[in-house]
């Protein structure tokens, strides 16, 4: 049951009792950890749930829409910096074809009241962070038609999944219908425009035009409110506006691609007909110019130039006013605002505070005197009563205890402890001298087990900007040896990243990826790192970590520009481990036209959270990508961990031998989505589908996945011409990839191989015309354990050359 009237959103600040939480840090990093106790919002909410009463309300003002579409869930799920209660009233009429008690599944994260017909009916309240819990529920429906009330609440703790979902138990039909809204017969048509909504094509350059798209016509006017917001931690909006879809029209005109600046966007819309809304969130990319920039100069050069990039461009986050000090610039009138701001998320202990704390206390640690006295001094009060780990009382959300989290609050405290040595610092009643000497005791932790483990969150676009914080910091301000192990891990990373970047976008399988990262190409945070070590790519407006290492005094090995641009003929290959366990087994192939990325050390069968296992990157376009997943959601645009296209539901077996890699699944039988798919991007790529294969063609690259049953393109919806499913709780796929062939040759090649997977599912065999195999068990063999055990976390590459 999906068509609901819905009340505005309240939202209240519900922090609880400060008290120190519990410490399960142990410095062994697993993604999707989250057994960390319950916070003082949470413990004060149940309090409340068990002694109150909740009273229906129903003089409230429907804002919005919730109507049938892609989604099964009625699904709130956001993101909260502080501790907040949310709730909202969802409105429904449902018929039976007689008087009678109806059963439904009711799963939620959060808690749900129902009223049917004015009277109490069902009350379900777990409240559990993040962890849908579900029971049946009996309702009285009245073949006249009964209107029924829903309180949903939850109590949001940054990412929040916050939804309900109703479904009927009962095998008998309802009819259900909205009599508040003013659509009436329009309504199926207003939810198949929100559930079509996408804008044309993967990117948008200067020389285009932002369209959004429906497959079908629209059958009167819709209003569509559109909101282009950045994806960053400001969520600053950068235009806004109303079009109209005229009758008959399946596509609408927004604005010219030259009107926005480069970056991934959120793209609320609001549709509108009368008085009825309804509400939707999609994605565009905004890249004016498709071709690399030359970087000018040596190391130094490019490091100023983007320094100075960042002064003049980046988006009103600590990091700019970094560049700004760093280039002179400390009379600039953005200055101050940008200070507040940051220092009202420190001093309001919001979550991700740390990831500003420190480039905070670098500006104050080399531009102490550049700052006003009265801004000044407020840094030294905010920080010295900042919140800098678990023991020390809070009853904030911020989140302590992943990998980057963690590093990020023991700089800042470790920064702050030598910035006052003698201060009073109020939250752990320590000094400054006594943080300094905590910090660093437990920033040796840290490194001792990043260095002998590796990244959890390998390779991942989003996280490697906020390690880069951390670490910089470090290496510039941190006392030896600390400084000196910081530079070593940069090392490190800088060697994976240039592995993984082709024609200066980085790619490959990750720890933890986001939609954001994965369809943004050289959009994110970590691209501009690339241009400025490797000396070509983009520069765009981040500037979470590029200032520091633009100002800094590291420079990565300065053998690395080879691995991020093989010459025409090398083959790089690299097998390495990371994270905890370990977490991944890391493959690489990769010429100067394509690459490919595989994890064959997940943990197959299990919850793949923001795992990203198998990645294709082509050079002939900075968004041509393609890779397989299991989704963890119903929604293309959904956010999830994991979600439509980012992460795994359930987890694969993953093998790759050179240029070719086997993907092996077994769906469990309470999956929500029953198949796995290929996301494969349009642009700088062709598409060329036949049965069980499709083959991509990207320049001189080919690139050809192999199923086990047929593929079925998606033609509608977001996913239209870049979604290829395969159905099936058993499923196997080859990946196969080539160069210096025509077409014709490289698809009879792949047609003459055989792909078989057994009955039980436990052997996935590629066969070859000459008799050669390549096979995936889905038990490990004694072999791979010992490979396991030889590989390190350093990677170690193979350069092969065809001349």
């Amino acid at each position: 049951m999906t068509a609901w009237e819905l009340s505005p959103t309240t939202a209240t600040y519900f922090p609880g009792t400060p008290a120190s939480a519990r410490d399960p840090q142990n410095y062994h990093y697993i993604n999707g950890f989250v057994d960390v106790g319950d916070l003082p919002c949470r413990i004060a909410t149940w309090r409340d749930v068990a002694t109150r009463t909740v009273s229906l309300e129903t003089d409230w003002e429907v804002e919005s829409l919730n109507l049938p579409g892609s989604n099964r869930r009625v699904e709130f799920t956001q993101f909260r910096y502080r501790p907040t209660r949310l709730s909202r009233w969802c409105k429904t009429t449902i018929a039976a074809g007689e008087d009678r008690y109806c059963s439904f599944r009711l799963t939620t994260c959060g808690g749900v009241h129902i009223w049917v017909d004015g009277e109490l009916a069902a009350r379900f309240e777990p409240f559990t962070r993040n962890q849908s819990q579900d029971t049946i529920v009996h309702l009285p429906i009245s073949s006249a038609g009964s209107e029924v009330i829903v309180l949903t609440e939850e109590m949001a703790e940054r990412d929040t999944n916050w939804f309900f979902e109703l479904s009927l138990v009962d095998d008998t039909e309802l009819d259900i219908f909205l009599p508040g809204a003013e659509i009436g017969e329009q309504a199926g048509a207003l939810k198949a425009l929100a559930a079509q909504a996408r804008c044309r094509g993967e990117v948008v350059t200067a020389n285009d035009d932002v369209v959004l798209l429906f497959d079908t016509h629209s059958a009167m006017d819709v209003e569509i409110e559109i909101t282009f917001a950045s994806t960053s931690h400001t969520h600053a909006s950068a235009l806004k506006r109303t079009v109209v879809l005229p009758a008959g029209a399946a596509e609408v005109f927004v604005c010219s691609g030259n009107e926005l600046g480069d970056g991934y966007y959120n793209v609320p819309l609001v549709f509108s007909i009368g008085k009825s809304r309804v509400e939707r969130v999609i994605g565009c990319a905004i890249l004016r110019n498709l071709e690399p920039q030359q970087l000018p100069g040596d190391l130094a050069a490019r490091k100023r130039f983007a320094l100075e990039h960042a002064a003049r461009h980046g988006e009103n986050r600590m990091g700019t006013v970094v560049a700004l000090l760093e280039t002179g610039q400390g009379g600039d009138p953005r200055i101050r605002p940008i200070v507040e701001a940051t220092l009202k998320s420190i001093e309001e202990r919001h979550d991700c505070a740390d990831f500003v704390s420190v480039p905070l206390l670098w500006a104050y640690h080399r531009h102490a005197a550049d700052f006003p006295q009265d801004l000044r001094a407020r840094i030294e009060a905010v920080l010295q009563g900042f919140r800098y780990w678990v023991d020390e009382p809070g009853n904030d959300v911020m989140w302590f205890w992943s990998e980057n989290h963690a590093l990020c609050f023991h700089v800042s405290q470790l920064l702050a402890g030598l910035a006052w040595p003698e201060a009073h610092f109020s939250a752990s009643g320590r000094t400054g001298r006594e943080q300094a000497e905590i910090a660093t005791a437990r920033l040796g932790l840290w490194l001792d087990a990043v260095e002998k483990d590796g990244l959890a969150e390998w390779n991942s676009s989003a996280y490697y900007p906020v390690d880069f914080i951390g670490l910089l910091a470090l290496a510039e301000l941190a006392p030896e040896p600390i400084a000196s192990r910081a530079k070593g891990l940069c090392d490190r990373i800088f060697t994976m990243l240039s592995l993984h970047t082709l024609n200066a976008v980085p790619a490959g399988s990750m720890g933890r990826a986001y939609d954001k990262e994965l369809r943004a190409g050289p959009l994110t945070e970590l691209a501009p790192f690339a241009a400025v070590a490797f000396g070509k790519g983009w520069l765009n407006s981040g500037v979470a970590s590029l200032p520091l290492f633009a100002a800094g005094r590291y420079e990565p090995p300065a053998n690395l520009g080879p691995y991020a641009q093989p010459a025409t003929g090398e083959t790089i290959s690299a097998h390495y481990r990371q994270g905890y366990g370990p977490a991944a087994l890391l493959s690489l192939h990769k010429t100067e036209n394509i690459q490919l990325s595989t994890n064959s050390g997940a943990r197959a069968g299990g919850y793949g959270h923001q795992q990203h296992v198998i990645d294709l990157r082509f050079a002939s376009h900075p968004m041509a990508r393609s890779w397989i997943n299991h989704p963890g959601e119903d929604d293309p645009w959904g956010n999830q961990r994991p979600s439509f296209w980012a992460g795994n539901g359930n987890l694969p077996r993953v093998l790759q031998e050179g240029g070719t890699a086997l993907v092996l699944y077994r769906l469990d039988a309470e999956a929500r989505l029953d198949f796995t798919h290929i996301y494969a991007a349009q642009s700088g790529i062709e598409h060329h589908l036949h049965g069980d294969t499709l083959i991509l063609k990207a320049g001189s690259a080919f690139a050809a996945y192999k199923a086990t049953s047929p593929l079925i393109p998606v033609t509608t919806g977001p996913g239209a011409g870049i979604e290829y499913r395969q159905n099936g709780e058993k499923q196997g796929w080859a990946v196969i990839t080539g160069e210096g062939l025509n077409f014709d040759q490289f698809a009879s090649q792949v047609a003459s191989t055989r792909l078989d997977l057994g009955d039980d599912g436990t052997r996935l065999v590629l066969a070859g015309p000459s008799g050669q195999e390549l096979s995936l068990n889905w038990t490990k063999a004694p072999e791979e354990h010992s490979s396991r055990s030889r590989l390190g976390a350093e990677p170690a590459v193979v350069v092969s050359s065809a001349r």
